[in-house]
């Protein structure tokens, strides 16, 4: 996502919701190896621990981020993997040039607002997140973005993402271990505790 999609370079400006979670936190890091002054919402739980990484945390829910980024000039990159209402947001924080990255779909999750009729579908926001692309004299470029195991550049991009961690470039953060038979707490626990990065599972004893 950073490397093909965005292509961030040095001196870019960078806009990542989520930062404390683990796709925000290796996009920040990945961002942040390439030279890219990285910005981004989490939980004010987190807040020291995100600047410890390198980056300037927002809280999401006051909306200060969206005019802290429109006075530096707008991002250069969004990734927003919270979808919906905030893919429309995110884009209007958008240098003249910038591009959009939407993923997931989790702004329920983050809200913890129940959607009426039960399921939101992601769907008709996605379209609506491409169809800005047919705006054709307008600089900024939305993307929607997923990988699986079939991609070209999967298998490359992870034997790229080991060398880096074997190198000490990168860390992965982890915010806990629970054991298998602790996994339903595990789901529970995730948004309440303080940290960033993923929770592991541990499913089994290791081997001496």
């Amino acid at each position: 996502m950073v490397m093909h999609a965005a292509r961030i370079s040095a001196g870019q400006t960078v806009f990542i919701h989520g930062c404390s979670g683990a796709v925000g936190s290796a996009l920040l890091s990945l961002c942040k190896l390439q030279g890219a002054s990285v910005y981004g919402t989490c939980s004010p739980k987190n807040f020291d621990a995100i600047r410890k990484m390198g980056a300037t945390p927002f809280t999401y829910t006051d909306k200060n981020w969206i005019s802290a980024m429109r006075a530096l000039g707008g991002a250069d990159a969004v990734f927003d993997a919270l979808g919906f209402e905030s893919w429309d947001e995110s884009y209007s924080i958008l240098s003249r040039t910038g591009i959009l990255l939407g993923y997931g779909g989790n702004l329920k999750t983050l809200t913890g607002q129940a959607q009426p009729g039960g399921v939101r579908m992601v769907i008709w926001p996605t379209l609506k997140l491409l169809a800005r692309n047919l705006a054709f004299w307008d600089g900024r470029r939305t993307r929607f973005y997923y990988i699986d195991r079939g991609h070209a550049t999967f298998e490359p991009d992870l034997k790229a993402l080991f060398a880096l961690l074997g190198e000490g470039r990168i860390e992965v953060p982890v915010k806990r271990v629970w054991d298998l038979e602790d996994v339903r707490e595990a789901h529970r626990g995730f948004n309440r505790t303080e940290g960033v990065g993923s929770f592991l599972i541990k499913v089994g004893e290791e081997k001496e």
